[in-house]
């Protein structure tokens, strides 16, 4: 039987946490979580990931949940949590290197089962490309997670996507051929959303729609044509949306930087199939096509599925397409199988 693989799943590095522990920025940085997310969220958010804590950091526990839902690879990928996008440039070069080897470390343990993705300081664009060669070079990732944007160094404006600082990073994972899985952790409506959950049920699909069109009006796309981009939610709120992209696109001159239709640019992402409804995840495959979409659980967060395969059996799709999103496109992007050290040279 072919192997099914999951995206979209999560892990905890504890020696990531040990090394923020009390730096300078870790209480404001806490405090502007808390403020997001609201008190009652945060209470909320705290016991499910004590509850929670074995299947993010223990080995057995994660490949006894795979068995029981049927997945026999899962691309692993640090906590968002873990970004830690408000440190400075010396403890960040520490914090991507800990969560690199340690997923590493981790994924090494079970590599017929796992692979991994590493992390890369968004908000120093010109080290991204030393954490990527790092993650993948030198620590055998399949690629790296990033944030939908990231506070500037010192809190000073705002890293996009779309930064023309970020241009050498994009050109090194074209080059690589590497994943660059793009997960958004903390949206910028803040109290806006700090009720009922609203800052991820609401906050992370707006945040997937505002950093993948960064990179489809900026020409991110066009003049990296290669890049292996997957997109977690299912891309949020965008890929069902995108007729008034692409009217806005057609008759408006100051978004027409990119070369095509916005909705064009579909065909050159991939999103993974975490949309919560049959009807969604048609609209997903009939937007973006059944050879863009991969399987995700979100692993094993409460906002994810315990069941994804079950959740893609349950809409029906053909069989084709259904084989393409629990397998097929994974294979395509070489996910089923441990990197070679010739593929790590």
């Amino acid at each position: 039987m072919s192997t099914v693989v999951d995206v979209h799943a999560h892990l905890i590095v504890g020696e990531v946490e040990r090394a923020v522990a009390g730096a300078p920025g870790l209480a404001a940085h806490r405090a502007l979580d808390a403020r997001r997310n609201g008190a009652e969220s945060g209470a909320v958010s705290g016991r499910m990931v004590a509850e929670r804590f074995a299947r993010l950091t223990d080995l057995d526990t994660r490949l006894t949940d795979m068995d029981a839902a049927g997945i026999g690879v899962q691309l692993v990928s640090p906590s968002p949590s873990q970004y830690h996008y408000w440190a400075d440039e010396r403890l960040a070069e520490t914090v991507w290197r800990t969560a690199n080897e340690g997923t590493a470390t981790f994924c090494a343990k079970a590599p017929d089962r796992l692979r991994g993705l590493g992390l890369v300081p968004l908000q120093f664009p010109g080290l991204a490309v030393a954490a990527l060669d790092h993650a993948v070079r030198d620590c055998g990732l399949a690629g790296v997670e990033i944030s939908s944007h990231a506070p500037g160094p010192g809190g000073a404006g705002t890293v996009e996507l779309s930064d023309p600082a970020l241009e050498p990073f994009w050109s090194r994972a074209e080059e690589l051929g590497t994943i660059v899985f793009v997960h958004p952790f903390g949206c910028t409506l803040d109290e806006r959303l700090d009720r009922w959950y609203l800052s991820n049920i609401v906050g992370q699909p707006v945040e997937n729609a505002v950093a993948l069109s960064h990179l489809i009006f900026s020409g991110v796309l066009d003049r990296h044509p290669g890049l292996r981009l997957v997109v977690a939610h299912g891309g949020g709120y965008l890929p069902t949306f995108l007729g008034r992209a692409d009217h806005g696109w057609a008759v408006r001159p100051d978004a027409r930087q990119c070369a095509s239709k916005p909705s064009d640019y579909l065909r050159r992402l991939w999103f993974d199939s975490l949309v919560h409804t049959p009807q969604a995840l048609h609209a997903l495959v009939e937007a973006a096509g059944a050879d863009r979409v991969l399987l995700g659980s979100d692993y094993p967060f409460d906002m994810g599925v315990e069941d994804p395969v079950a959740r893609l059996d349950e809409a029906g799709l053909p069989a084709d397409h259904r084989d393409a999103i629990a397998f097929g496109n994974a294979a395509r992007l070489g996910l089923t199988s441990a990197p070679t050290e010739e593929q790590r040279s």
